[in-house]
C-alpha cells in the first residue's frame, strides 16, 4: 500500500474526527470531575470509539447488504454525508452542534457514563466517522496491507484524540480558541474536496463514463 494512500486515509479521519474541535467540548463535558476522572473518561472513551470503528469496519458491509444497499448508493451518500460535515466546520456549525448535543446529554439520565455517551458516540466515532471507514475499507479492497493502513490511520488519530483529551487544559491554553477554528476550516476546504472525488466515484461505479 502507497505511502500516498495511507497519508490520504489519516487526513480523512483527521478531518471527520477533529480532535482539536474536541477539546473545549470535552472541557465543558467534564467540568467537576476531579484529574483521576476526568483521565478515566478521556482513556474508556476512545477505547470504546476505536471498537465502534473496528466493528463497523469489518461487518458494516454485512449491515449494508442486510438492507440491499449496494456501495455506490452508499458513497454517494457518504459522499454527501462528508460534504455536509465540512459545510459546517467551514461556517463554524459543527462545534456549536457537538456542544448542543453534549448539553443534552448531561441533562439526560442515561448519560451517566459520559466515556461511552456522548464522548465516545457520538463525538468521536460519529456519523462522519464511521461512513469514513466504511468507504475507506471498501477503497482499501480485501488486502491485509490496505486494511491494516485504514486501521492502522484510525489508530493514529484516535490516538492522538486521547493524548489531546488527556491534556486538554493545556491544549486549550497552547493554541486557543481562535487557532481551533481557523484550522477547522481550513480542513473543511480539505474535506469537501475528498466528499466530491467520494460521489463522483459512486456516480461512475452506477453510470460508467462512455469510451470512445
Amino acid at each position: 500500500m502507497p505511502v500516498s494512500d495511507f497519508i490520504s486515509y489519516l487526513i480523512v479521519f483527521f478531518v471527520v474526527v477533529d480532535p482539536p474541535g474536541l477539546v473545549p467540548v470535552y472541557i465543558a463535558l467534564t467540568q467537576g470531575f476531579d484529574a483521576r476522572r476526568k483521565r478515566i473518561i478521556a482513556l474508556r472513551g476512545t477505547a470504546i470509539a476505536f471498537a465502534v470503528l473496528v466493528f463497523f469496519a469489518y461487518f458494516g458491509d454485512v449491515v449494508l447488504r442486510s438492507l440491499s444497499v449496494g456501495m455506490p448508493a452508499f458513497r454517494i451518500a457518504g459522499g454527501a454525508l462528508l460534504f455536509w460535515i465540512a459545510f459546517e466546520m467551514l461556517f463554524a456549525k459543527r462545534a456549536e452542534r457537538k456542544e448542543r448535543d453534549a448539553g443534552a446529554a448531561l441533562t439526560d439520565e442515561d448519560a451517566h457514563d459520559l466515556a461511552v455517551f456522548p464522548v465516545a458516540v457520538p463525538l468521536i466515532a460519529g456519523p462522519g466517522a464511521i461512513t469514513s471507514i466504511l468507504l475507506l475499507m471498501d477503497r482499501a479492497g480485501d488486502t491485509v496491507i490496505g486494511q491494516a493502513s485504514v486501521l492502522g490511520a484510525a489508530a493514529v488519530v484516535i490516538g492522538s484524540v486521547t493524548l489531546m483529551l488527556l491534556g486538554a487544559d493545556v491544549v486549550r491554553r497552547m493554541l486557543g480558541r481562535t487557532v481551533i477554528h481557523t484550522v477547522s476550516r481550513v480542513l473543511g476546504i480539505v474535506l469537501a474536496a475528498l466528499a466530491a472525488e467520494t460521489m463522483i466515484s459512486g456516480i461512475t461505479a452506477i453510470y460508467p463514463p462512455a469510451h470512445p
